[in-house]
């Protein structure tokens, strides 16, 4: 990865920044962005780099991100969309857009399309990858283009809208792979679980619990009370550990037999794993681009 840069939105915590740090141990000039200014200042001294605020919950934000993005990086090597959030009730950004689609879907689409030209042009000197953190919780989507922003139907304590956001993650990285076959640029989604031993690659290195304990576990539904309970409880366990979870999001970014996947829907570190059944609709993937186009375009 030496001197490859690699752009990492949530980066101030968990997953985002355990996968920072690990980049950068592997010589890559690792550019991270987060929403609390002191979180993400303290990733950024930990790497000796200057780091980048943004709230996705503001379009406007995203776009100033995308500006300073283009201003300090020549080029960008790999761009992970990684922050996301679920909130258990629903609401409203500053923009007008229920909070869980505009910070896991609008922002992120802004954010790749605004940078998508400087990311052609990186492209012709060598490969490029667009990484977006998904999850499993994709099957439980319930898309549906004429009430993205949850005014009609019942938001189930944030976790269907976070799932439905989950399968838009999938869908964008397969309208993304479509619309930038041939140019050198990959696009990729995935679960941030490495799954069994006997699933991940040969050059795949996952910490076990122990040797991951200074890396907190994922809080990117710390707002929802199940998971408050669940981790009062032996149950605890099961929650994403985020150095462990960083793993197959290294290895997209840094491992050259990763390549070749473009579109792809990777869980862990297996290719092409269970999706929601719409995940495969290209016309789906297509209408929900040209929505989100309109969405964002005040904000280009």
């Amino acid at each position: 990865m030496t001197g490859k840069t690699v752009v990492i939105t949530g980066a101030s915590s968990g997953i985002g920044a355990a996968a920072a740090r690990r980049l950068a141990s592997m010589g890559a000039d690792v550019v991270p962005v987060g929403r609390s200014p002191e979180r993400t200042a303290a990733v950024a001294a930990g790497l000796g780099v200057e780091p980048l605020v943004a709230d996705f919950a503001s379009l406007d934000q995203v776009r100033r991100l995308a500006d300073d993005l283009l201003e300090r990086c020549p080029r960008i090597d790999v761009l992970v969309n990684n922050a996301g959030q679920l909130v258990p009730s629903r609401k409203l950004t500053t923009d007008g857009h229920e909070m869980t689609f505009q910070t896991n879907h609008l922002a992120p689409f802004l954010l790749t399309t605004q940078l998508l030209p400087r990311l052609r042009d990186s492209a012709r000197h060598g490969p490029v990858r667009v990484i977006t953190t998904s999850s499993l919780g994709n099957r439980f989507g319930r898309l549906r283009l004429d009430d993205l922003e949850w005014e009609r139907r019942r938001y189930g304590g944030g976790w269907i809208a976070y799932s439905t956001t989950k399968l838009m993650n999938v869908l964008f990285t397969r309208e993304l792979a479509r619309r930038t076959e041939g140019t050198g640029i990959e696009a990729v989604c995935f679960h941030p679980d490495p799954g069994p031993r006997r699933d991940r690659p040969a050059g795949a290195v996952v910490p076990t619990r122990d040797e991951a304990e200074g890396a907190t576990v994922t809080q990117f539904a710390s707002g929802s009370r199940a998971v408050r309970a669940v981790s009062r409880t032996p149950l605890r366990r099961l929650q994403l550990n985020s150095g462990v979870g960083a793993s197959p999001l290294v290895w997209l970014a840094s491992a050259p037999e990763a390549g070749g996947a473009s579109g792809s829907y990777f869980h862990g570190f297996q290719r092409d794993a269970k999706v929601h059944p719409k995940a495969d609709d290209s016309d789906l993937a297509a209408r929900l681009w040209g929505r989100s186009a309109v969405l964002v375009a005040p904000y280009t």
